[in-house]
């Protein structure tokens, strides 16, 4: 559902009566000190309390991880909701009013969140149905397999609420259309009925299957899974798409495991229902499965929310099945995981096994270990490719060292790429010491033909140092902006005399912002309830657009206040690396016109193209003038180094 368009009178009386440690101490131990409140972070792992909450600006903020903002913030980071779920969740349960800023729209937008709250009230109702029956005669059967068969105690059937759908055609539908009177149409919806072949009635979806809910990270039930008792097929059978439930957006288990990925800064993945409820059992509580889909990219990145090292560890069956789901799975983050946005690793059990069957004869001790010892995905991708081949043979060493090569060439970082090149050496040698170094010499020369030549990564390297030079350039200006009133005209005025805009989307974001808003700070408070800085806090605390990008410069530690007290020198420096990255453009444009015109038939042309290049050269070289002042006074701000360091080159 796409989210409503929430009055601004709404989302100020939610802000206004929601108070930020009553939210925060729901989720936070929380002790007074001073005029504020501690605790421990529930963002990483806190030895000891960093995270501050103040009940006068109604604020949080960690010292050790950075996390802050309000209390929107704190539960759109907290459970992954997005802004108007919040603010939703706030207006009920503080009594506030909803209104959007669309009144036709009210009434079509109240009836979709009644729907919702209404299909989460069925499957809870559902839930307890079918919790009951498995405890009944009707359920003894299923009981006795999840017992004797899985080998689930009651506390851990408890805890997952496991239950039993009966066999029959129709007592979920006559639970809850004949006695608990809900439309079949809401039903039908919850996707817990079917309508039969002529449209005349319904029957149960889910029939004489173990019922397994499947919870939103917030702990709602969104739909079920079910695993048939007799021969129907098929075995695993989920919900279908509803308004609450989309498989391939959902990890069964999240809910119970985000807290210990975040304190053991590791998750596991498996393929089933069981697998996660079996390692839990066992006291491994950080995993979780996908829902009889590939796993996806979406699916990982939810992960990569709760684990601040980001591992995750993808522990599918060693069978063909199941190498091929982990092959299809580090195909949809394979680019996340050559940039470093996630550490994946590969387990395989031995002997084929999957976590359920592994656990009913060892120890959680040995499948953590296990754990600990799982292979880099890289090094999982270099085994699985040469596996099925003999490296004695020729064609099949042929055919190995070019599946290797491809694998090698997509590793960005030099080092790593430098590693996996000598470890491949030593592989293909086949025990011989002295062919390693030829071996090796021979792959680097494939790897880099595969990639580009050396020449082309050097200058694909400068450019992107360019980029996060000028990035931080804007940052500082920006920072100079937002904290330092009395430099603000100055700002504008060197924007304005040397023509130049900001290049980043949220900075420009940012900045016209602050513009619509005439620039109101703590001296214009007669005139301005909040200052600019307090704003500019509330909006990006609950924006998840570019201004969420933006929080780490509303924030100064120690070193940036010091740093920022050098602002004209600041602005001088912010400016000439903005300057020079717009000269470099337009003289490259130019070269390439002036290389590309024809000198007889279009002399005039060739000319100013020539005239135009070398003003632009000319000025990058004036801006190289300001090298030494910027090395002097602004030798701390690391991107100073990096852009005066392209300039001397």
């Amino acid at each position: 559902m796409s989210s409503p368009r929430i009055h601004p009178d709404t989302i100020d009386d939610v802000r206004q009566r929601a108070d930020i440690v009553d939210v925060v101490s729901e989720h936070v131990v929380l002790k007074k000190q001073g005029k504020d409140f501690t605790g421990l972070c529930p963002f990483h792992d806190d030895k000891s309390p960093s995270f501050s909450v103040s009940p006068t600006k109604q604020f949080y903020y960690c010292f050790s991880c950075g996390a802050g903002g309000n209390a929107f913030k704190f539960l759109m980071e907290l459970g992954q909701q997005s802004f108007a779920e919040v603010v939703l969740d706030l207006a009920r349960r503080y009594q506030v009013p909803v209104k959007t800023m669309e009144p036709a729209k009210q009434q079509e937008y109240q009836r979709k969140v009644t729907l919702r709250e209404q299909l989460f009230e069925i499957l809870t109702v559902t839930a307890k149905f079918y919790e009951h029956a498995l405890y009944q005669s009707v359920g003894q059967q299923a009981l006795a397999y999840l017992r004797s068969q899985r080998q689930f105690d009651d506390a851990i059937l408890k805890r997952f609420t496991f239950g039993y759908a009966p066999d029959g055609w129709q007592p979920l539908y006559g639970y809850l259309v004949e006695q608990k009177n809900y439309s079949v149409k809401l039903v039908e919806q919850a996707g817990l009925i079917l309508p039969n072949k002529n449209g005349t009635n319904y029957y149960d979806r889910f029939r004489d299957r173990v019922m397994v809910p499947i919870h939103d990270p917030n702990g709602r039930i969104i739909g079920f899974g079910g695993r048939c008792l007799g021969d129907a097929k098929p075995k695993y059978l989920n919900s279908p798409e509803t308004e609450l439930f989309d498989k391939s957006k959902t990890l069964y288990g999240l809910d119970k495991a985000k807290g210990a990925i975040a304190k053991q800064d590791r998750a596991i993945v498996v393929e089933g229902y069981f697998d996660v409820v079996a390692l839990h059992a066992a006291g491994i509580t950080n995993a979780v499965a996908s829902l009889g889909t590939a796993l996806n990219a979406g699916q990982v990145r939810q992960l990569l929310r709760y684990t601040e090292s980001k591992q995750i560890v993808f522990n599918f069956d060693a069978d063909a099945a199941g190498i091929k789901a982990a092959q299809r799975a580090i195909g949809e983050v394979t680019e996340m995981a050559h940039r470093g946005d996630v550490q994946l690793r590969i387990l395989n059990i031995p002997d084929g096994k999957d976590p359920d069957d592994f656990l009913r004869t060892h120890v959680s001790d040995e499948y953590n270990a296990l754990v600990e010892a799982a292979p880099l995905w890289l090094d999982w991708q270099i085994q699985q490719t040469l596996k099925p081949l003999d490296l004695k043979q020729a064609d099949q060493f042929q055919t190995a060292s070019q599946d290797i090569v491809k694998l090698l060439a997509d590793i960005a970082n030099a080092d790593t790429r430098t590693h996996y090149i000598r470890y491949c050496a030593e592989i293909f040698s086949q025990g011989d010491a002295r062919l390693v170094p030829l071996l090796a010499e021979n792959f680097l020369a494939q790897v880099r033909r595969q990639r580009r030549s050396p020449d082309d990564a050097k200058k694909t390297f400068k450019v992107a140092i360019k980029k996060s030079a000028l990035e931080e350039a804007e940052g500082w200006l920006l920072r100079v902006y937002i904290h330092i009133p009395n430099n603000r005209q100055a700002v504008k005025e060197a924007l304005e005399e040397r023509d130049l805009q900001l290049s980043f989307s949220h900075h420009r974001a940012l900045w016209r912002m602050m513009l619509q808003w005439q620039v109101a700070d703590e001296a214009q408070a007669e005139s301005y309830p909040i200052s600019l800085l307090e704003q500019l806090r509330n909006l990006a605390s609950e924006s998840t657009g570019p201004l969420s990008q933006v929080h780490h410069l509303l924030y100064l530690d120690e070193k940036t206040q010091r740093d920022i007290l050098r602002a004209p020198l600041i602005i001088r420096a912010s400016v000439a690396c903005m300057e020079k990255t717009l000269c470099e453009k337009r003289y490259r444009y130019f070269l390439k016109l002036w290389e590309e015109t024809d000198l007889e038939t279009h002399p005039e042309e060739c000319s100013y193209y020539q005239k135009q290049s070398y003003a632009e050269k000319k000025r990058i070289a004036e801006l190289e003038q300001e090298r030494q002042v910027a090395f002097e006074d602004l030798a701390g701000l690391p991107w100073v180094g990096e852009f005066y360091g392209q300039l001397e080159g």
